[in-house]
């Protein structure tokens, strides 16, 4: 518990604090009893120095940070404490001569060149040793300091303890870029639109149809800096599909007998389709955007039903296992994501359950589709649509005139709440984890404020292809105002948090996951988010959303960060990773049932982003396992991903899952690591990464070599039987 001083310095609460900027904001004890801790062992000591402080400035309305400050220097030296004081003064210049360096250009540029790790593997989607990689870390190194200098001092300084994180610093808030969104493929299809110098029209065949995708694909990319999306490509491609089959059947007309037009109309269409499907899969693979990384692409399929639509599907599906290249390696990206539908594809007797089999064998090959449950998607964020890229979904909206809009939406951006932080510097107390909840809450919504501002001064003639020619729905004149795809909810900004299963480990121990009142104190962190969430967007017109952050390299910056503030904390900090967002400890092996039933309760609250996967061992000879928990899965959650073992080596033709070393992966049947002679795909977080030709930062190395598979394939089978015949949809599977 907390002792006296604690109380002596909440007599200074109605007291403001006045920043070096001038901000002035309320007065937080626990942050000044945290750095005296620092220097001073002795409670009697701290005890004395917080009542000498309260005597001096008590009756002061504003207090300066140079003033306490000053204050706590002098009573350590009165309490002849010389080598403490020198230390208390130290630890805040150290603060600022770190603001310093990260504001400093070429200090963060001499980072790139001297091959930090921190730097160079911060995207496990970018490869630094590519000239035009190599460009964007330079530039996005001098980005990030300028953008520090731009932002609201307290945003800054919190960003850089590590209190928050304000993602995508490289780009923004330098330039006003938005995140990542839903392409409107259909209306730029439709209508036609203009990239650089040329006016493109609307295609006449599945196969421009896709070059012209590919083509909008890398300037979305390029001018934003997330993920971009195809929402139900089968049914967006097939009018244009239907135009090859109405010129193969004009043909058949000519040389093919009657009874034979047909087939042969279908036959030559549904080569046209795969064609064209493997076209796209292979531009988007060998795209670069400015960014220097292939574009964040996701496709989204499935809810089609004439035989055009299912050929689209299966096509995608069969191109996706027979793999890239002559090594028939995985392809990263696009990320599918494949709709499962009650009375579509469901179950035995649906009419495009076939199709769910394809997905099934490719996601054992493949890793991916991951899934959306058509129903569960509509309840838990109010319309059916695919995620903007990894995770981030937008919520159900109509526009002026009723219609439901989703493609042509978009995220402009989030802040990430370093929640372990909350719980170690609470000591155990909830009541001062709530108060240190609120002022960071407070500093997430100064940020992310800040963020839609900061976007709303872009000019729709800075990115043509978004504001002007259709990308976003709208389509602006050149010096339109580009807040109308913005206000009214339309847009999304997002509060994002990490690390539930750290902060219950804080307070209930680390095997929590079953522990009611554990999970109930989970449950309110994250609607206690929500609410404050709601709450910003009813006041301002944006709509605030709850995001569960991926935390790519972010599992390892918090980590860190909090390593050298509390240091190795048994089952919080000394993993060297946080856990992301809701997620259960990968170091444990539930059944996926455990797991998912665990999950489930937290996406209701957390629906602007929010992915759910389970870890199992290669099932290539075992796909009813999988099947199983899809099936259980459907009425649960909305949104699941596949982890199985999948590497290959090239060397000894080894298959399955390489083993995670101190210098990456290796073969665990030769010993070979060699990129060129292996295909290592790992989930990254909410996507595949190859850590092998693109290392990831330590902490998700970690993460990764700490998964646990959920169970046997047997055993998920045994589970997901006992849990369709003896406990309801409520109830917790124990295998």
């Amino acid at each position: 518990m907390i002792s006296t001083f604690q109380d002596e310095l909440g007599l200074l609460r109605t007291s403001l604090i006045q920043k070096r900027d001038g901000e002035q904001t309320k007065f937080y004890p626990y942050k000044l009893l945290f750095s005296l801790r620092q220097v001073v062992a002795d409670k009697k000591i701290q005890d004395q120095i917080c009542e000498a402080l309260v005597n001096q400035f008590h009756d002061q309305a504003v207090i300066s940070t140079q003033a306490i400050h000053n204050a706590v220097i002098q009573q350590l030296k009165n309490c002849g404490l010389e080598d403490s004081a020198t230390a208390y003064a130290d630890y805040f210049d150290k603060e600022q001569q770190n603001f310093s360096d990260a504001t400093n250009v070429q200090k963060r540029i001499e980072k790139v060149f001297e091959r930090d790790a921190e730097v160079v593997h911060e995207n496990a989607n970018k490869d630094s040793t590519i000239f035009n990689t190599q460009r964007d870390l330079e530039a996005g190194a001098a980005s990030r300091a300028m953008g520090l200098k731009m932002l609201p001092e307290l945003v800054a300084k919190g960003h850089l303890r590590g209190d928050i994180h304000w993602h995508d610093l490289d780009y923004s808030p330098v330039t006003p870029e938005t995140n990542c969104c839903l392409i409107d493929f259909d209306g730029m299809l439709k209508n036609g639109y203009k990239i650089g110098n040329a006016e493109v029209d609307s295609p006449r065949s599945i196969q421009t149809a896709t070059a012209q995708m590919a083509q909008i694909i890398a300037n979305v990319a390029s001018l934003q800096y997330g993920g971009c999306s195809a929402n139900r490509v089968d049914q967006l491609l097939a009018p244009y599909a239907e135009i090859n089959y109405q010129k193969h059947l004009a043909d058949a007309k000519d040389w093919v007998s009657p009874d034979k037009q047909e087939a042969y109309a279908k036959s030559k269409t549904k080569k046209d389709i795969y064609d064209a499907m493997q076209a796209l899969e292979y531009e988007i693979n060998t795209l670069y955007s400015s960014q220097g990384q292939t574009p964040f692409t996701t496709v989204n399929f499935g809810l089609g039903t004439s035989w055009i639509e299912r050929e689209i599907q299966k096509s995608i599906l069969k191109i996706r296992i027979k793999g890239l290249g002559t090594e028939h390696r995985t392809a990263i990206f696009p990320k599918l994501i494949f709709t499962l539908k009650r009375d579509l594809n469901l179950h035995p007797t649906d009419p495009n359950y076939d199709i769910k089999q394809l997905a099934i064998e490719c996601s054992t090959k493949r890793m991916y589709p991951d899934l959306l449950m058509y129903d569960k998607i509509k309840e838990l964020t109010g319309s059916f649509k695919t995620p903007m890229g990894c995770r981030s979904f937008l919520q159900g909206w109509r526009d002026e005139n009723g219609k439901e809009v989703n493609s042509g939406r978009m995220n402009l951006g989030v802040v990430t709440v370093n929640l372990p932080r909350l719980a170690l510097a609470s000591n155990g107390d909830k009541k001062l984890f709530w108060e240190i909840f609120e002022e960071r809450m407070t500093l997430c919504h100064q940020a992310l404020a800040y963020r839609v501002e900061r976007t709303k001064e872009a000019e729709p003639k800075n990115a043509p292809l978004l504001y002007m020619y259709g990308a976003f729905g709208k389509r602006l004149p050149a010096d339109g105002d580009v807040d109308e795809l913005f206000k009214n909810e339309r847009a999304t900004v997002s509060l994002g948090y990490i690390g539930l299963y750290e902060v219950c480990t804080v307070f209930y121990g680390p095997d929590w996951e079953h522990n009611a009142e554990a999970h109930d104190f989970a449950e309110q962190i994250v609607k206690a988010m929500w609410k404050k969430c709601a709450d910003w967007t009813k006041e301002s017109g944006y709509h605030y959303s709850l995001y569960s952050t991926p935390a790519e390299s972010l599992t390892d910056t918090f980590c860190r960060d909090d390593i050298a503030k509390f240091g190795k904390v048994a089952n919080v900090t000394d993993k060297e990773y946080y856990t992301n967002s809701f997620h259960y400890d990968v170091r444990k092996h539930p059944t996926p049932f455990e797991k998912l039933t665990f999950e489930q309760d937290f996406p209701k609250y957390a629906s602007g982003g929010f992915i759910h996967y389970c870890e199992y061992p290669n099932l290539t000879q075992n796909p009813k396992a999988l099947e199983a928990v899809w099936d259980w899965a459907y009425d649960h959650v909305g949104y699941l991903g596949t982890n199985t073992s999948i590497d290959k080596c090239y060397k000894c033709g080894f298959k399955g899952e390489f083993k995670a070393t101190a210098r990456g992966f290796q073969c665990p049947q030769c010993g070979n690591h060699d990129p060129q002679f292996c295909d290592v795909v790992k989930r990254t977080c909410g996507y595949l990464g190859n850590p092998q030709q693109r290392p990831m930062v330590h902490g998700r190395h970690v993460e990764i070599a700490s998964r646990r598979k959920n169970l046997t394939t047997e055993m998920i089978q045994n589970a997901a039987k006992n849990a369709r015949s003896k406990q309801s949809d409520a109830e917790r599977v124990v295998g």
